[in-house]
């Protein structure tokens, strides 16, 4: 019990330090701040090996007395899912802690800026360690305001100050729909705690009929859809993504905090209520879609960006719809897995694109691109390598899923999940290698194989080891699967469209690497101005939202002068 309130304690204590005597001391401010976070990432691995090897930590902090019927419980919940989140949110944290000593240096609001530092850090791992939808939500709401005090950290920049807003009110519409799924869970099920809850649901049936009897519809499917609202406005899931690429007037460590912490909120709160989840299966086939329909938004609008942050921001609205994703096929655990990976090189990205900035600042004249265009050389065994192994690997994952294959796997629905995206992975590694013109034809194409049997290794071996890792309960993780499994023809139908989409590419991209035009090239080429428009715009999502709330705000005008 001691050793988890310690990993809170240290962070929220350097943030009281740091905000009230801060001022006083500046020069022991971020000692303060490293100190307590670096304590808190070794306190966090510790307790990480005790839950694993001893099982998880349960207590109340109050009421007092377990025979206490209130809603309202405080205390924590340890298991091996909220272990793994506290190294990751610790060790994150420590370095942006450590990066932002000379980063903002000579900042007027330097202490300020650790002292919410240090608090932000306290709520996300108060939230991830909460044992029951209450003070989960209580944690949820402390985020939305610490982040919007972040965002607007340089409160004399007037865009920084209303894309903060702007964040905070879109969070705002998200939270609204996860009360009132709260609302509806303790109504039907008397109780928030999540052990409680999931039996109650799963034992328990309720069904809340619409309009006078006239729609009917379960209760765990309202209120994980509800609830699910709110995961996507905290993880920019379409169309609550329009504030994430608006937050980068904030300083860089707070974009990388919130890229590789804040962000991640939705997942989180999918995997920690993904036994409720797993009772409603149209919820999950919901779930997926959203999250393809993010992948894809969200890297197209990547592709249109032309500044730095904000293709990582696009870059990361992509990245968490595959987390998404992953929930909606059931892969929970491959959501946690991909949050961990997401989380620490995206950290990685945004303190580097910092990094970068200040160096092109210094550089006095721009460079020459000539000097930087690459030597292209012959591209026919790197096309050849990685279009066969694109085409091979769907014909594996359609014989795995039709049982063609006699391979041992632990489970089958499992398998096939971690094969198709290991095989997207691969396919978008292997573009990224066609690129090496200047490297012999040999070694890219060696690199194409190598990567092939490396991603799927690290997907079949690791994910498959972390998924009973997080949940090793027997059959647990592969009734996610199960829940969550699409019917076959769909499921052949989403493997085939991939598979022609990254034909037509390997086409495209080898066509313009020997300088020609085909029929696909040059019906691209047609539409890539208006293409073009249209992404740079985001499919003027954020106009039609300001037209709707504009709209709105007069006809409440008219309301209010009749009356």
């Amino acid at each position: 019990m001691t050793i988890p309130f310690l990993i809170l304690l240290f962070p929220f204590s350097a943030g009281i330090l740091i905000g009230v005597f801060g001022k006083h001391m500046p020069s022991h401010v971020a000692k303060v701040g490293v100190i307590a976070t670096a304590s808190s990432f070794f306190l966090s691995a510790w307790t990480l090996y005790c839950v694993s090897t001893e099982g998880p930590i349960h207590f109340m902090l109050w009421p007092f007395t377990p025979e206490n019927s209130s809603v309202f419980k405080i205390g924590m919940l340890v298991d091996r899912l909220t272990a793994v989140m506290m190294v990751l949110i610790t060790s994150v944290s420590t370095v942006i802690h450590v990066y932002s000593i000379r980063y903002l240096e000579g900042d007027p609001g330097y202490a300020r800026f650790f002292a919410l530092l240090s608090f932000m850090t306290f709520v996300i791992l108060s939230l991830v360690s909460s044992p029951n939808l209450f003070m989960l939500f209580v944690f949820w709401q402390l985020l939305s305001w610490a982040l919007y005090l972040m965002l607007a950290f340089n409160f004399s920049n007037r865009p920084a100050c209303q894309n903060a807003f702007k964040t905070f009110f879109v969070h705002r519409v998200g939270d609204v729909s996860f009360l009132c799924g709260i609302f509806l869970a303790y109504k039907h099920f008397g109780t928030l705690e999540f052990m409680e809850l999931f039996k109650a649901a799963a034992e328990q049936p309720q069904v809340i009929s619409l309009f006078s009897g006239m729609f009917d519809i379960s209760a765990v499917t309202a209120i994980a859809l509800l609830i699910f609202v709110g995961a996507m406005a905290k993880s920019s899931q379409f169309p609550l993504h329009v504030w994430l690429p608006d937050t980068m007037d904030s300083p860089t460590p707070v974009s990388a905090l919130m890229h590789a912490g804040i962000i991640n909120a939705g997942g989180f709160l999918l995997n920690r209520l993904a036994p409720f989840y797993a009772l409603s299966p149209n919820t999950l086939h919901i779930i997926f879609v959203i999250g393809a329909l993010t992948v894809v938004l969200g890297a197209c609008m990547m592709l249109a960006q032309n500044d730095i942050k904000k293709t990582l921001g696009f870059s990361t609205m992509g990245q968490m719809g595959y987390m998404i994703m992953e929930c909606g096929l059931g892969a929970f655990a491959l959501a946690i897995f991909h949050l961990i990976a997401h989380g620490l090189f995206k950290a990685s990205l945004f303190l580097g694109a910092g990094q970068g900035i200040h160096a092109a600042r210094e550089e006095p004249k721009h460079p020459n691109s000539s000097e930087h265009e690459p030597k292209r050389s012959s591209n026919q065994l790197t096309f050849a390598t990685g279009l066969i192994l694109t085409l091979i690997m769907p014909l594996i994952i359609l014989m795995v899923a039709h049982d063609m294959l006699n391979i041992p796997l632990q489970d089958a629905h499992g398998a096939v999940i971690l094969l198709f995206f290991a095989w997207v992975t691969a396919s978008q590694v292997m573009f990224s290698l066609f690129r090496l013109h200047a490297v012999a034809s040999w070694k890219v194409a060696s690199s194409m194989i190598a990567a092939l049997f490396l991603i799927g290794f690290v997907y079949l071996w690791a994910a498959e080891v972390f998924t009973h890792f997080l949940y090793p309960g027997p059959g647990v993780s592969d009734g996610f699967f199960v829940a969550a499994a699409l019917n076959p023809h769909v499921f052949d139908m989403l493997i085939l469209l991939s598979t022609i989409l990254i034909l037509i590419s390997w086409v495209s991209v080898y066509s313009n690497a020997k300088g020609k035009e085909i029929f696909i090239t040059s019906l691209v080429n047609s539409f890539r101005k208006q293409l073009y428009i249209l992404l740079i715009n985001r499919f003027y999502v954020d106009f039609i939202y300001v037209r709707w709330s504009n709209n709105m705000l007069r006809l409440a005008k008219k309301v209010a002068h009749r009356f």
